[in-house]
């Protein structure tokens, strides 16, 4: 299965970095100021594979605390980490971050396993004793109001400065493998904020008539997370459809092809037939024609639903919708149907951090194997994907208005994290996160996207716990198990996060 180019690529994060130190310390102790600068270019050059890195350097003084504050506003960085290189006063440290408002991890990377005890000189200890200022800082930024976080273990070099005493290649310790992955983790959720402060999602047409819990207010979704809200038009569409050439629709067949299987007809469900040649290319039709509003109006991301009148001209428009928004998914514009916003922002959380994003809610439970299944009559992320998804005709979209041409699949068997965002009473959004694994169990042939998930716990008390947060009941499922990932991107939105271990 050939994966495309994404429309528009998620942006990377712009973290900024500084070491600390005590002014003091390096006519005392030649050579500890440079050994503590390249400490920082190491952590600089590691993080770079990641995003874009901003590194003011050494920070000694209250002064330079300052300097360092304004700079690093100067870069418009996402998140900023502190590198407690050695000692160094809270009065050093509190002004960078009093300029700069930007979320602070405190690195306490620690050089060294274990010092050489026989030989350690104070200047070389010097060099190992980042975790000394740490309680300060902590104590200091509390009584601040400030937040912050703190992350400890070993720094990972991969060789020993020829300036140590002891050894430094710790790359390969556990201590600095959990560290850089959590590192890694808190710079992908900066790319979270990052992207969705310019980020454009369209709305196309109206939320489903009655699920309450889908509705929304576009000024507090903006006001949230700084993406802009598009209203679009079923005739803006329409308008769109007018210019598609018999070109596009034959490269849309072409990717169709390409991504999925052409059913036959569905051996239980009379109504989910194989695809009519009609009925594909009226699809690659309204699919062209997406793809046409999509770079139109420079959108990010999509949240669809349109009834139609009986028999209209919309209706047979909407009817095509499943197979393109699918294709536009996977291409990094999350497509989310019955015109649920939040789950649109769900989806496209997951799609920037690269774990895929597929539309869900929860439609069966198999009590013998102890699974949920959980997905929905589309759209889906094709980029993960169990396989080649099928396409079926379907002579009805239950529920709704039309016929036209579905997805059916599942998502590849693994780990997975469904990530949830609802809205609470006070009209703060909030994630809920549950890490799990989908299996290779038996779906049903109905032209749905339907993926067997078994949670830690029974599938009632699962439940139970998860209706309790009061979920919006449409979900993003993504590969990986990607719970502490999300509750970052939660912390560094200020979003309340909540984690079910199921």
């Amino acid at each position: 299965m050939t994966m495309h180019t994404p429309i528009k690529p998620a942006r990377k994060a712009r973290i900024g970095l500084y070491s600390v130190g005590l002014q003091a310390y390096w006519e005392q102790f030649p050579g500890l100021r440079e050994r503590l600068i390249e400490y920082g270019v190491f952590i600089e050059k590691k993080m770079a594979q990641w995003a874009e890195v901003f590194n003011y350097g050494l920070v000694d003084t209250e002064a330079e605390g300052r300097k360092a504050g304004e700079w690093l506003n100067a870069n418009n960085v996402d998140l900023v980490f502190c590198h407690a290189a050695t000692y160094s006063t809270s009065s050093t440290v509190l002004p960078v971050h009093q300029a700069c408002k930007t979320p602070v991890v405190f690195l306490n990377l620690q050089p060294t396993e274990r010092i050489d005890y026989e030989r350690t000189t104070t200047g070389e200890w010097l060099a190992h004793c980042g975790a000394c200022p740490v309680p300060e800082f902590a104590n200091v930024f509390n009584r601040a109001r400030m937040p912050f976080r703190v992350l400890n273990g070993l720094l990972g070099l991969d060789y020993t400065p020829a300036i140590s005493l002891t050894n430094e290649k710790t790359n390969d310790r556990p201590e600095a493998i959990r560290a850089w992955r959590e590192i890694e983790e808190w710079i992908r959720a900066a790319s979270v904020p990052r992207t969705l402060k310019t980020s454009r999602f369209g709305f196309l047409g109206n939320t489903y008539s009655g699920m309450l819990d889908m509705y929304s207010d576009f000024t507090m979704i903006q006001a949230q997370t700084g993406l802009h809200v598009e209203v679009v038009e079923m005739c803006d569409l329409d308008r769109m459809m007018k210019g598609v050439t018999p070109q596009e629709v034959k490269q849309k067949l072409e990717e169709v092809r390409d991504m999925f299987q052409i059913s036959g007809d569905s051996p239980s469900d009379p109504i989910a037939r194989k695809p009519t040649d009609e009925q594909l290319e009226w699809s690659c039709r309204v699919a062209a024609a997406q793809e046409r509003l999509v770079r139109e109006y420079d959108l990010d991301a999509l949240s669809y639903y349109y009834h139609g009148a009986p028999g209209g001209e919309y209706e047979k428009l909407q009817g095509g919708f499943i197979v393109g928004h699918s294709l536009l998914t996977a291409r990094g514009i999350p497509c989310s149907g019955e015109g649920d916003l939040k789950t649109a922002l769900a989806m496209k959380i997951c799609d920037i951090l690269g774990t895929g994003g597929s539309f869900c809610e929860v439609v069966v439970t198999d009590y013998v194997d102890g699974t949920i299944l959980l997905g929905h009559d589309g759209p889906f992320h094709i980029a993960i994907s169990a396989g080649k998804p099928v396409l079926r005709g379907m002579g009805l979209y239950h529920g709704k208005q039309g016929t036209g041409v579905s997805v059916e699949a599942k998502v590849k068997t693994g780990p997975i994290t469904t990530l949830n965002v609802t809205q609470t009473g006070d009209g703060k959004l909030k994630l809920i996160i549950s890490e799990a694994e989908s299996t290779d169990g038996p779906i049903m042939r109905i032209g749905n996207t339907q993926t067997p998930v078994k949670f830690k716990m029974h599938p009632d008390d699962y439940m139970a716990k998860w209706f309790a947060e009061a979920p919006t009941h449409h979900c993003a499922m993504s590969i990986g198990h990607n719970g502490s990932l999300f509750a970052k991107v939660g912390e560094l939105m200020e979003m309340n996060c909540v984690t079910i271990d199921g």
